[in-house]
């Protein structure tokens, strides 16, 4: 390689794009939101992340890695702000609160999550690689959970939020906050 070459970056002279594999993952998650998994092409996601059509092969395999890189950065990213919500709680009583205010001001309010949530759902139901990272997923959950309640609460909480993100999705009457309130105090009673 010339030094030429090698000041600029590659051996074909051009910049390298050190962030181009990140811009790819956060567009395969803005396509599976906006036109479900169904709809995320090669060529949708490089259209969306500005990138050419090649560099989808020169950092993926396939579809099925940019999938799976895609959910298991959303999956990793829901279950960190999930723990660093419950790790802020203090006590049973703020871990409670916190536990509402995730259902209620998240899980309830952002449809791109939802949507998101339910179409890594749909594939952890047929594809066990996607299971496996849900199942991480909610052990993760349930562990955070755990820091302020019996691991039999932390399930049932954990499977009341999950019910909720269907509801959600599904049911034409919002949910509110206080209906919220109720039901995490009555699972930890």
């Amino acid at each position: 390689m010339s030094p030429d070459a090698s000041a600029r970056g590659s051996r074909s002279g051009r910049r390298n794009d050190p962030e181009r594999r990140e811009r790819i993952i956060s567009a395969a998650l803005d396509v599976i939101a906006e036109a479900g998994v169904a709809g995320a092409s090669h060529r949708r996601i490089a259209d969306h992340a500005g990138v050419p059509l090649g560099s989808m092969t020169y950092y993926f395999a396939g579809i099925d890695e940019v999938l799976r890189e895609a959910f298991t950065r959303f999956a990793v990213e829901q279950s960190t702000r999930f723990e660093e919500r419950m790790s802020a709680a203090s006590d049973r009583r703020s871990a409670q609160d916190a536990v509402v205010a995730l259902i209620a001001d998240e899980v309830m309010h952002d449809q791109r999550e939802l949507v998101l949530s339910h179409e890594l759902y749909t594939l952890a139901a047929r594809e066990p690689v996607y299971r496996a990272l849900t199942a991480d997923w909610m052990r993760r959950s349930r562990a955070a959970l755990e820091r302020h309640f019996d691991p039999e609460t932390a399930r049932i909480l954990d499977a009341l939020i999950e019910g909720l993100t269907i509801h959600r999705a599904l049911d034409d009457q919002p949910r509110d906050r206080a209906e919220v309130q109720l039901a995490v105090a009555r699972i930890v009673s």
